[in-house]
């Protein structure tokens, strides 16, 4: 019922198995970091990635991608952190986690559909150059407080260990498909390191990834009107967050794969397991989009790599900690750079001189949005609303009307195109009331009004006409147009034939 291993596609165990383990290597570091990033305990980086990845996995919208501890819906919570403290965090978490279950119970998904290409483009490209900038914090060291570039002999052995695992991840693959490339480079590297004794920087240096299952705990905040009016805008930002880079990400591998997901059923999961989170001490999350990067890169297609991915994060936890402690952040670093050039539509560059000029504009605009901001519920809000006036100032020039007079002497205006806010202004310009005869029909057999603006216009037209002592009326009226005048009846004046 579940379909959690889609025996029908019969997927490739092996590839499953060993793309969830390359995951897991993956996201240790970056939930850790992130969660360090937002003030918040280590550890509550970690329970996300487990209660976010166990969850999707299993309920999600699609087989392949991959949720965690993402610092994009992290960062919206370090004011709360700095301000109220964790257990508001918490609070905040499960209340987004609410948000989002809503979303997917009224279905309110296909929204997504909304997002235009071009939006499509500047948030893969933006969320691969933060992808990227971040791996160059790994190349930084922080003594006293005071954080500065390696130097000398630690940036020479940092520089080399990435590039060894940059080269591993891109010749491997020509060798053999067998195992997948990011795989090897890690233990590749880590064992390179452990064996010569390399000194240089691994995952403990960052933080311990050694604790007990995520322990249940009540946010600790008072249950009051006040309380929600503090958490509620983090939750609401968090949860639109989530969503966005959710779908998009499904969207993304939909594409990827020439499958079909399930938006609706990945938001409730979504929403379901940062309620967990909220409970369950975890720092909340959605998708990630590097990570289902890495796993489908490793072959993975079913839900099982999603399983032994947040399985094994949680294993590091209880028992692996020690071993994980030791994997050198060169090497995780080196295959996060390969999922950032991975993940940037280097197709854009080529359309760059061949689609519309706006079109480039919003991309190159939601990408530096992303970039500088990491917000990217805002990137993609700006990029449909100026993509959505864009279409709205270009259908408004695409109202055509002509006119003529039939045997009987009547006029007939002929409406082509929409009649909505954007085009009420050509509309009333075209009529020359004082020169028409005493019957004028519009004809709206290839027209519809859509909008206020639109009912508004008919109804000053019809008062025009009548103020000349003339008659005017409306013909082949669509039955949404219909709905509309028949709604508006009380305060307009119009006749229909």
């Amino acid at each position: 019922m579940l379909n959690l291993f889609d025996f029908s596609q019969k997927p490739d165990y092996k590839n499953e198995i060993l793309a969830g383990l390359t995951v897991a290597m993956t996201m240790i570091p970056e939930s850790l970091s992130f969660a360090i990033l937002a003030g918040l305990p280590p550890l509550t980086g970690l329970y996300a990635a487990f209660m976010m990845g166990l969850v999707t996995a299993v309920f999600g919208g699609r087989p392949g991608m991959v949720s965690g501890g993402a610092g994009a819906t992290v960062v919206v919570l370090i004011a709360l952190m700095k301000s109220h403290g964790i257990d508001y965090v918490f609070a905040a978490v499960a209340l987004a986690g609410v948000f989002q279950l809503l979303v997917g119970v009224f279905r309110l998904a296909k929204y997504i559909a909304l997002v235009p290409k071009s939006v499509m483009y500047g948030f893969v490209n933006g969320l691969a150059v933060i992808i990227f900038m971040a791996q160059l914090e790994q190349f930084k060291v922080t003594v006293d407080g005071a954080t500065s570039w390696l130097t000398g002999s630690a940036l020479l052995t940092m520089g080399a260990l990435v590039a060894l695992t940059i080269a591993i991840v891109l010749l491997l693959p020509k060798v053999t498909k067998a195992i997948p490339p990011s795989l090897v480079a890690i233990i590749v590297v880590f064992v390179l390191v452990l064996v010569l004794g390399i000194n240089t920087k691994t995952v403990s240096d960052i933080a311990s990834v050694s604790g007990g299952f995520p322990p249940f705990h009540i946010p600790v905040v008072p249950f009051s009107f006040e309380t929600l009016k503090i958490i509620a805008p983090y939750s609401l930002v968090m949860a639109g967050v989530g969503l966005t880079e959710g779908l998009l990400t499904l969207n993304l591998v939909d594409e990827m794969t020439n499958t079909k997901g399930n938006g609706n059923r990945e938001s409730i999961a979504q929403g379901a397991a940062n309620m967990l989170n909220g409970f369950f001490s975890g720092m909340g999350g959605c998708p990630m989009i590097a990570q289902t990067m890495v796993n489908l890169s490793a072959g993975a297609r079913a839900r099982l790599s999603g399983i032994i991915a947040s399985l094994t994060i949680l294993a590091v936890v209880l028992f692996g900690a020690p071993v994980i402690g030791k994997v050198p952040m060169a090497a995780l670093t080196g295959v996060m750079i390969m999922v950032a050039a991975g993940t940037f539509e280097w197709a854009s560059f080529r359309i760059i001189n061949k689609m519309p000029r706006h079109d480039i504009f919003i991309g190159i605009l939601v990408a530096v949005i992303t970039v500088l901001l990491h917000n990217l519920a805002l990137a993609v809000l700006i990029g449909v609303i100026i993509s959505a006036l864009v279409f709205a100032w270009q259908s408004a020039q695409r109202l055509k009307i002509n006119s003529y007079s039939d045997s009987t002497g009547i006029k007939h205006y002929e409406i082509h195109g929409p009649l909505f806010f954007g085009a009420v202004a050509g509309f009333n310009q075209t009529f020359t009331v004082a020169e028409d005869p005493q019957q004028v029909i519009l004809d709206f057999k290839h027209s519809r009004i859509a909008d206020m603006s639109g009912i508004d216009a008919v109804h000053a037209l019809t008062a025009r006409y009548a103020e000349a002592g003339k008659n005017l009326q409306l013909k082949h009226l669509s039955d949404d147009s219909h709905l509309l005048l028949k709604n508006a009846a009380p305060v307009i004046n119009v006749n229909v034939i």
